[in-house]
């Protein structure tokens, strides 16, 4: 249990931490991205209304049309650093003039490729490549303009692969120091915990003595009086605590993580047959029926002393809890790599929170807590333990007004 709860803490922070991490690179990524596009798409309009040529400069500015951004920071290196090509193209998208005066990564024929293929592509703006593109139409004629984005797309993604391995490197050292003190945070809460259970273990035995005392006084005291109601009510209050008592115990010893358990091979379909059997009985005095289908020769590796305390109580809570006349079913089955063991029974008034308390310590399907039933609400509780040890999964659902309890185990 302390083992579950240190990892669902490391969970817990790092899945927190790893989604601030990705919104923050989302966000950096996108910020970056939009900054290199934003830029090249200016000097493209630039471009675009100087009929393909930066605007000459003088001492006080650039002379010419600028692009509709007001503040558009055009430096005087600016004509000489960029590189760029331009192609035009006719009404029916024949090549005008290519000019590529200002690259020489790129041939002319290169530069007419690229441009057919805007053209096919019926797209205004975009990227080939590492080239950003315009498509600027005047006066029937269309000039597609190319800027060289390497630098910046390669600027790019360097910060992109750089803020990915500082974020893993930080989610790692993160990693390895919550894994370090997460020991530290839980250990008040195992101290807690470890208290809790040699209280209940201990105190377990000490009410043994007494309550055997008390009963064989009481046998003893009927002896010599006979017959007699409250002598019978302290018998049977007796055997009610230590039943309790056992419980407590056996619930203690189960979610003990470091008590080595015997686990052998056993035949689990004969097992959950004889159970079946026993429970037929009890079923039938109760005007209820019981129906086992148990696929044969299915065996697995466990406790086989607490699995067959599993299956008893599964079988005594649905006889117990099973509306008057109403069908239980036992199935034990394999499916793939898991053994199935299902108990259903037939019971009202189940709601979606009483069903995800069923497993709880103490709690009973009958808000009363009527007394006659025999339950103090720990049955399920050791079942889940039980199936825990054996690394399983106990889940409980509902079909209507019939109540479904699945062991699972893998084989």
């Amino acid at each position: 249990m302390i083992k579950k709860l240190r990892f669902k803490l490391i969970m817990a922070a790092m899945i927190s931490l790893l989604a601030v991490l990705l919104v923050i690179m989302t966000a950096v990524s996108v910020i970056s991205y939009r900054k290199v596009v934003d830029d090249a798409d200016t000097t493209l309009a630039l471009l675009a209304e100087n009929d393909g040529f930066f605007p000459k400069m003088d001492h006080d500015g650039p002379r010419g049309e600028l692009p509709a951004q007001k503040n558009f920071p055009m430096s005087p290196e600016m004509p000489y650093e960029t590189r760029y090509f331009f192609v035009s193209l006719d009404g029916e998208g024949q090549v005008n003039t290519v000019n590529t005066g200002k690259i020489a990564a790129v041939d002319s024929s290169t530069a007419i490729q690229y441009a057919q293929t805007v053209w096919t592509g019926g797209k205004e703006r975009g990227f080939v490549e590492d080239y950003r593109f315009l498509l600027h139409q005047d006066d029937g004629e269309t000039m597609v303009l190319f800027l060289d984005c390497t630098r910046s797309l390669d600027s790019f993604r360097s910060l992109l692969l750089t803020c990915v391995g500082v974020s893993a490197a930080g989610a790692l050292l993160v990693l390895l120091l919550l894994i370090f003190l997460s020991g530290r945070i839980v250990r008040p809460f195992l101290e807690s915990y470890e208290k809790q259970k040699r209280f209940i273990t201990d105190a377990g035995h000490e009410l043994k003595t007494p309550l055997t005392i008390i009963n064989a006084d009481a046998e003893i005291l009927e002896m010599d009086l006979g017959d007699n109601e409250w002598l019978k009510d302290i018998q049977a209050q007796t055997r009610r605590l230590s039943g309790l008592t056992h419980d407590l115990i056996l619930l203690a010893r189960m979610e003990e993580e470091q008590v080595p358990r015997q686990k052998v091979e056993f035949p689990l379909s004969d097992l959950v047959e004889e159970a079946a059997a026993a429970f037929q009985a009890v079923a039938i005095t109760q005007g209820k029926t019981l129906t086992a289908r148990v696929q044969p020769m299915l065996s697995m590796e466990g406790d086989e002393n607490a699995l067959s305390k599993l299956v008893s109580i599964l079988l005594d809570n649905a006889v117990k809890y099973a509306s008057p006349g109403g069908e239980i079913t036992c199935v034990l089955e394999r499916q793939k790599n898991w053994l199935r063991l299902t108990v259903s029974n037939p019971t009202e008034g189940m709601s979606e929170l009483r069903l995800e308390r069923l497993f709880e310590r103490f709690y009973r399907g009958d808000p009363s807590r009527n007394s006659q039933t025999g339950g103090y609400g720990l049955g399920l509780s050791i079942a889940a333990a039980v199936v825990a040890s054996h690394k399983g999964k106990l889940t409980a659902g509902r079909d209507g007004e019939l109540l479904r309890i699945t062991a699972a185990f893998p084989v």
